[in-house]
Formats: C-alpha cells, sequence, structure tokens
C-alpha cells in the first residue's frame, strides 16, 4: 500500500464496540453451518485412518474419507451463502468476517491437511517419509492461516476505507476454499478408485497450493456476478447440458473445475507479466 493509498487521521475512526460486536443471525447460522462441516469432515479423517467407527462400523475408510470429502464441499457451500446472505441483507459486520475467517481455517485449512496427512501416511514407510508428509501438512495450514490474515487486513475498514476504487473484485491469491476443493476432490477420485499409489503425489501439490494462496496471483472472486442477466436460448441449453454432464461424470467435473481455476489464475498471471516486459520493451 502505498502513502496515497493510505486513510488518513479522519478515516481513522475507533471502532464502536457495538458495530464491532453486531451478529447478525442468518449469516452467522450459515458461517456455523460451515464449522459444523470442517468438524465433522476432521472426525470422518480420524475414523478413516485410526479405524475409530462410532455410528456405521459397515463404512470403510474410502467410504469415510468419501463423506469427509463431502462434509467439505458443503462447508464451501456453506460458506458461499453467508458472505452473499450478508451482503444481499446489508448485514456485514466485522464480527462476522472474523467469525467467517477462523471457521475457514478449520473447514478448509485444518481438514485438508489432516486428509492428506492420514491420507499418505502409512506406518510401513520410513520416518522420513513421515516428517515430509507433516511437514508439508504444516506448510499448508500455515499458507491458509497467513492467506486469511491478509485478507483480513487489506479488507478492514481503516486500511480500505471505502473511498477507495473496489471496482477490481479479485482475490489476491487463492482463496482458501478453493484450496481446499481442489485437495477435496482429488481424494474423492482417489478413495473412489482405489488410485493409493498416486496419493504421494498429493503433499507436493498441497506444497504448490500453499504457495498460490499467499502468492500476488489474482483469481476471479465472482462476487459481483449478476445472476439475472439475460442469455439466448442456445446459451440456456448449452449451460443446462453442461450442468447434466458435470452431475452425471461429477467426481472428475468438480475435479476438473478446481484445476481449471487454479491454472486459469495462473496463466493469466503470466500472460500478464509477459504484456507488461512487450510494453516496456516497446518504449
Amino acid at each position: 500500500m502505498t502513502s496515497q493509498d493510505a486513510p488518513s487521521d479522519s478515516q481513522k475512526e475507533p471502532i464502536d464496540s457495538s458495530q464491532a460486536s453486531r451478529i447478525y443471525l442468518l449469516p452467522n447460522l450459515f458461517t456455523a453451518g460451515n464449522l459444523f462441516c470442517g468438524f465433522m469432515a476432521i472426525m470422518k479423517c480420524i475414523q478413516a485412518r485410526y479405524n475409530v467407527i462410532l455410528d456405521a462400523p459397515d463404512e470403510s475408510p474410502a467410504q469415510l474419507y468419501t463423506e469427509a470429502v463431502l462434509f467439505i464441499l458443503g462447508g464451501m457451500l456453506c460458506d458461499s451463502l453467508d458472505g452473499r446472505v450478508a451482503r444481499l441483507g446489508g448485514r456485514e459486520s466485522l464480527f462476522g468476517k472474523e467469525f467467517d475467517s477462523i471457521v475457514d481455517m478449520v473447514s478448509f485449512g485444518l481438514a485438508p491437511a489432516l486428509m492428506v496427512l492420514f491420507l499418505i501416511l502409512n506406518p510401513e514407510e520410513s520416518l522420513f517419509f513421515k516428517n515430509i508428509g507433516l511437514f508439508l501438512s504444516f506448510i499448508y495450514l500455515l499458507c491458509a492461516g497467513v492467506r486469511l490474515a491478509r485478507f483480513n487486513v487489506i479488507t478492514h475498514p481503516l486500511i480500505y476505507p471505502a473511498n477507495i476504487d473496489r471496482s477490481n473484485s479479485d482475490f489476491i491469491g487463492l482463496p482458501v476454499p478453493a484450496a481446499a476443493g481442489m485437495i477435496a476432490t482429488l481424494v474423492l477420485v482417489i478413495s473412489k478408485h482405489d488410485l493409493q499409489r498416486w496419493a504421494v503425489a498429493l503433499p507436493f501439490l498441497m506444497l504448490f497450493i500453499s504457495y498460490l494462496m499467499v502468492s500476488p496471483i489474482r483469481y476471479p472472486s465472482f462476487k459481483n456476478v449478476d445472476w439475472n442477466t439475460k442469455v439466448r436460448l442456445r446459451t440456456f441449453i448449452l449451460m443446462l447440458a453442461l450442468g447434466a454432464a458435470v452431475y452425471m461424470y461429477r467426481q472428475y467435473a468438480l475435479v476438473l473445475a478446481f484445476l481449471g481455476y487454479l491454472f486459469y489464475g495462473v496463466v493469466r498471471h503470466l500472460l500478464m507479466i509477459q504484456r507488461i516486459r512487450r510494453k516496456s520493451q516497446s518504449k
């Protein structure tokens, strides 16, 4: 942030304690639902890894990991709804934003880290391999926390006052829910098709995702999508057909969707750097 972007002394007004502690019911109910999904995802991972079956003795580890993935995806749904409901109803609050970040750390930080750790950490492997898995899982968790903290800082009303142009609503760095969704859907495919030998690549993919979360690469937020936009009949039919294909092949479609989102930001960032270099060379 430059000195021109920094808020003036008149903008640095103390926050009213009543505003800071204001709790709106509906948005925070969705946030609490996200927390429940994250907690259940962690429980399912523990049950799958240590054979602690509390409610369904006939479930296999693959089924439990699948349920954990579904809970993470359910948390993503709740996370997308809490902010949208708050913005539509004019019910945004500092409490809600901080509560949402803490919950995201559980559902999209700790749960995916444990999922990958338990999936690749086998007693037969060497101690070195176990330590590598522990280290990479912690790096993911650390980067998720840094990503969420950075988001809260740059969107704080005292740091980012209302009179600054916010037309560019892109996220800076890969959003934590998208990172968790990428990992969770890959685990879903590995568990469903018994591709355990490919699970060893997950920690290294997690390391790449960790870098993307704290990188300056921008990703679209879809916050300004106008759902009332008019479309042509052919476009509408094509979207319905695409939705049907996604439902029929939902396991692979979700992985491809998250991979596409992940690499879209990377490719766009590289093209932007190349364009800037061309402009500087032409001068």
